[in-house]
């Protein structure tokens, strides 16, 4: 294991987010407290509690999932896309390096980069809502497991796209709307039993749901199902990876 190799490559993304602190922490922060101020203000005026739970504080889970995901993607996909742009990848495709290590290094920066994210955005909700954790080693594997799994989809989208439109594209049209319609901001036990039933083929929704079942206690779906997305997520990704390197697509080419 290129353990000295690895550790480069997370470095170098890691200090890529500490030069630009206004846009990786300051941004997350007042985007949190525009999100109060329409949801929790407006809609949080009209709808007083989500079984049993302050709308204010009922949002804060599916917001930072919101967050989690989008930064996920976006910080791994630009980290692996911009070798390819610049054309260093070659530099690291013939380094005495494993994909493992590569993949590690590129992912493991963008996971811990959503999750301190993810942190800021619950410290900054504090200051609008009384939040409780009723199970936080849960949160925080939800957490983990989540940021880590959509790291490698934005890895893969990183090596996928071939030009920078490419590149937003999938969280802007994708990834977004599929959050939105998760039950970020409401609960699917909310709406008609149809749309109940069309929300519950929402992937997402299973992330949304086991993460606001870690803060509060109830969930729209079962956690174990929820669980099991999540690893489905991440097997996905990884035999996606593995698929990659093993064949060279779109990285010696």
């Amino acid at each position: 294991m290129n353990w000295q190799a690895m550790r480069t490559i997370f470095n170098h993304e890691m200090a890529r987010f500490w030069r630009t602190p206004w846009e990786s922490l300051a941004s997350p922060v007042v985007s949190t407290v525009l999100y109060f101020v329409v949801f929790g203000a407006a809609i949080g005026g009209r709808i007083q509690s989500v079984e049993g739970v302050s709308y204010g504080a009922f949002i804060v889970p599916g917001l930072i999932m919101l967050t989690v995901l989008q930064q996920s993607i976006s910080n791994a996909s630009f980290g692996i896309f911009f070798p390819k742009f610049a054309g260093t990848i070659y530099e690291i495709l013939a380094a005495p390096m494993s994909f493992i290590e590569v993949v590690a290094g590129y992912v493991g920066a963008a996971a811990l980069k959503s999750v301190i994210i993810a942190v800021v955005i619950y410290l900054t909700a504090l200051v609008f809502v009384d939040l409780p954790v009723v199970h936080p080693f849960w949160a925080l594997g939800f957490l983990i497991l989540t940021a880590f799994s959509f790291s490698l989809f934005g890895f893969l989208m990183g090596i996928w796209a071939r030009d920078w439109q490419q590149l937003q594209f999938i969280p802007l049209m994708v990834i977004t709307p599929l959050v939105f319609l998760g039950g970020a901001f409401y609960s699917a036990s909310m709406l008609p039993p149809f749309w109940e039933g069309v929300a519950k083929l929402n992937p997402v929704l299973y992330l949304v749901s086991g993460f606001r079942w870690s803060f509060f206690g109830h969930a729209d779906v079962p956690v174990a199902a929820s669980l099991i997305a999540v690893a489905i997520f991440l097997g996905l990704g990884l035999g996606a990876v593995w698929f990659i390197f093993r064949t060279g697509w779109r990285l010696r080419s």
